[in-house]
């Protein structure tokens, strides 16, 4: 049995486009295609296709991805390594967002008693951060990731550490921001985002639309999306809109 590339594409969430993309590529060849020229895709393929989008999950690029396809040999034993690669990032979210809502709470009780917050083991903050996923997650950005792998090769693990740990406070003072009925524009909104900007200058020089496609990845890209979710849902698209305003109001 086979299906048309629109049947395809309505079972998997991904375009016919992306469906022509990968065939063009080598990525994903279909089963046959008709004489009309219409793709139609067999089990095999769907097979190929369902570790095609886990791997996308996984933040993997189309090179990377087309290299593992190619390097398997067994099906199964493919899919339990994809299995593998699932549940460490489960683990890793589900450490996150453990790590985030003891922060919640250590914080909203310290409002509550009117002192300032006391963090008894200041290592449990950092629990599920990795500091490599934001700069792995730049491969969309090769220019910046560029600089970024520079900057982080002549630091020491301890200002990469502090580094990593000053990304994560930004996300969870603008979540904070966020809940607190602030709207994407508010200027304390947008000094954070104008800290974030001047961070990423400091690199090298982010355009206008640029930092508007960096904004939009926090939404797009699979890595950061979950990484923004882990801390308070929604805050990924927050992020994306409060950087559309910034660029709107200050780089237009």
């Amino acid at each position: 049995m086979d299906w048309p590339i629109a049947e395809v594409a309505r079972m998997s969430g991904v375009t016919a486009r992306t469906l022509r993309h990968y065939d063009e590529i080598g990525l994903l060849p279909p089963a046959r295609t008709g004489a009309n020229g219409h793709r139609y895709y067999g089990e095999r393929q769907l097979l190929l296709l369902q570790q095609i989008l886990v791997l996308r999950a996984l933040d993997l690029g189309l090179e990377d991805i087309g290299r593992i396809l190619a390097e398997q040999v067994d099906e199964v034993e493919a899919l339990r390594g994809h299995h593998r690669r699932l549940l460490a990032e489960r683990d890793r979210l589900e450490a996150l967002a453990a790590t985030v809502s003891r922060t919640i709470a250590e914080l909203e009780q310290s409002r509550k008693d009117g002192t300032s917050m006391t963090i008894n083991r200041p290592e449990n903050l950092f629990d599920g951060v990795q500091p490599d996923q934001y700069q792995d997650s730049l491969r969309d950005f090769p220019e910046h990731a560029e600089q970024v792998a520079h900057r982080v090769a002549a630091m020491s693990p301890q200002d990469v550490e502090a580094g990593q740990r000053e990304r994560t406070a930004q996300m969870i003072r603008l979540a904070e921001l966020m809940t607190t009925g602030h709207p994407a524009d508010a200027e304390p909104v947008q000094t954070e985002i104008d800290a974030q900007y001047q961070a990423l200058a400091a690199l090298r020089p982010a355009t206008a639309e640029e930092y508007l496609e960096i904004g939009r990845s926090c939404v797009d890209n699979p890595a950061w999306h979950a990484a923004y979710e882990a801390i308070a849902p929604g805050l990924a698209a927050f992020q994306r809109d409060a950087i559309e305003a910034y660029v709107t109001d200050r780089l237009a």
